[in-house]
């Protein structure tokens, strides 16, 4: 990978001189790219071009906008054999210190546009900060999704490969309208888009080139170009998109639908008119979610079904299983995002949540030793953490797998910035995470770890164990960590019950600890524990189940066609 810097540049002389002296401490080739500028900006980019060898001044006689300047760089990167470039605007609004952070994402995912997403403050014109919500609508249209969470961030790393050749096969607009099209379109053409969030202010000495009318309408004709363009193109790529849904996927590769505006506009109407409002928004989306989520609403099925076939006259479900269960469903994880929010806003207190066998833990941690809980992905184990973050007494970390909820937990965070509190997160489960725990563990406090999902680093390392009715695989990491870590296991599950919560918490041993020699049998005893308490408590609350993927599929084959995949991607 080879990477450059574009930066556009037109009459921004207050901010061009120290945003390339931050940027010199990367050495990274820069392509600084003058807009015909006038005289005076012009003797200066001369100046600083001279003053940093890494810089390449390019210039344009006359000022022709700035989509022009960046495919201006861009195009010259690739002449000259880099592979991406990073776009960074000259006023000054970017954030430089998120370049490694974005540079780093680049090189985990070489196909994709790496884009910023903007984290504004009070510097913010509000006229610009709601035409961008505009924008949004306009682009969730476009492309049919959520995918793009925001179009007009000037702050991003292009493929060069892809971005030339979308230059080669269309004209795009050379001004404002620019950093739109050329990220609906790269999209169009396969080109994943990941958001990084990155802070953007506005200086108070700060120029803009945005010309009000002439560029609204620019915006407003280039999204109607590619509005009748979505509809002659589209329809075959959302057949394919839709299509590919239902291929199997490993969990963790399942990104998180729904924008981060999206779900905050959920969580400010929670915030300013209670349930009744954000029900009100909420379950109009979980409608579309629920139609449009083809993997999630089969998988949901898939269960319901297993349920009824271990028990068939359950009484939360139909007795003629339908889509209608599969709605309830939905709607009962949209209920758990809601109380997850009241949680952490301190609007459900301990005395609230039945918690009968509280004593096992509390004799436990009178030891002055901590335990690992083993927990899964049904109920609501975050209410029982953010009361515990609330109250200050115990100290729980969490182990975390994947940032696939990232969105939802950027909202979470807004509203509480205890919620990120001992989040550890991690990779993979096993022997290189227990030197991490072991002193959360001697300092007595609580290691939270889910049983129920595995890891797409560690294919194939599963147990498989009888779940209600089928051999489904359960991890081995989180057995094999709590055996390195020799301290005391419980299992905890917390259930909505009759209009209250329900703390289960039971003891399941003492220690995973043993001789080698009978490692594997150990292993597989604790796997098929954990796999009956499991089933219990999802017969218990079936709709509580929030594991919206094929739960039994065979992990080295979704391995196999996640591998399949990437390859086909990086061919193209």
């Amino acid at each position: 990978m080879r990477i450059a810097l574009v930066i556009p540049n037109y009459n921004h002389r207050a901010a061009i001189a120290e945003t390339l002296a931050r940027l010199d401490v990367l050495a990274l080739p820069c392509y600084l790219v003058n807009d015909g500028s006038d005289d005076e900006t012009r003797f200066l980019l001369i100046e600083l071009a001279n003053k940093y060898p890494w810089v390449t001044l390019l210039h344009h006689p006359f000022n022709r906008g700035k989509g022009a300047a960046v495919m201006t760089g861009l195009r010259t990167a690739y002449t000259d054999g880099f592979s991406h470039a990073l776009q960074v605007d000259a006023d000054g609004q970017h954030n430089l210190d998120d370049i490694p952070a974005m540079i780093a994402r680049a090189e985990s995912e070489p196909n994709a546009l790496i884009s910023g997403l903007p984290q504004y403050d009070d510097s913010v014109p509000k006229g610009r900060l709601y035409g961008r919500y505009l924008t949004h609508f306009w682009v969730w249209i476009e492309t049919l999704s959520f995918d793009i969470q925001d179009s007009m961030c000037g702050f991003r790393v292009y493929p060069l490969a892809a971005t030339e050749r979308l230059f080669l096969s269309h004209a795009l607009g050379e001004r404002m309208d620019f950093d739109i099209e050329v990220l609906v379109r790269l999209y169009w053409q396969g080109v994943p888009v990941v958001h990084i969030p990155t802070r953007v202010i506005y200086p108070e000495d700060g120029i803009s080139h945005f010309q009000g009318f002439k560029d609204n309408v620019r915006i407003s004709a280039m999204h109607s170009q590619l509005f009748f363009g979505m509809l002659l193109r589209q329809p075959k790529r959302l057949w394919q998109k839709l299509s590919l849904r239902n291929q199997d996927k490993h969990w963790s590769s399942m990104q998180e639908r729904g924008s981060y505006w999206g779900i905050k506009l959920i969580a400010d109407s929670y915030r300013y008119g209670g349930h009744w409002l954000c029900r009100a928004i909420m379950y109009p989306v979980i409608c579309y979610f629920f139609v449009t989520g083809t993997t999630a609403r089969t998988a949901s099925k898939q269960f319901l079904a297993q349920v009824k076939t271990t028990q068939p006259n359950h009484p939360q479900l139909s007795d003629k299983l339908s889509w209608r269960d599969s709605l309830k469903h939905f709607f009962s994880f949209g209920n758990a995002a809601l109380d997850r929010i009241d949680a952490w806003c301190d609007r459900i207190k301990l005395a609230e949540v039945d918690f009968p066998n509280r004593q096992l833990l509390t004799d436990q941690l009178e030891t002055g030793k901590g335990a690992i809980l083993l927990v899964s992905h049904i109920g609501n184990l975050e209410l029982c953490r953010a009361i515990s973050i609330h109250q200050r007494k115990v100290k729980v970390n969490v182990m975390v797998l994947t940032d696939n909820a990232e969105n939802f937990n950027r909202v979470l965070k807004q509203l509480n910035p205890d919620s990120a509190l001992n989040l550890i997160q991690v990779t993979e489960l096993g022997p290189s995470t227990s030197i991490l725990l072991q002193q959360k563990i001697d300092d007595g406090e609580l290691v939270v770890i889910a049983g129920d999902r595995t890891s797409s680093q560690t294919a194939g390392r599963v147990i498989y164990a009888p779940f209600l009715g089928k051999e489904a695989p359960f991890p081995q990491g989180p057995f094999i960590l709590a055996g390195l870590l020799d301290c005391p296991v419980f299992t905890l599950f917390c259930l909505r019950e009759q209009g209250r919560y329900h703390v289960h918490v039971s003891h399941f041993a003492n220690t995973l600890k043993g001789p080698r020699a009978g490692r594997a049998e150990r292993l597989e005893n604790a796997v098929l524990d954990f796999s009956k308490r499991l089933e219990y408590f999802a017969l218990r609350q079936p709709l509580q189940w929030f594991n919206f993927y094929d739960f039994w599929h065979k992990d080295e084959d979704v391995q196999r066609a996640n591998i399949k995949s990437s390859k086909g991607q990086q061919q193209k």
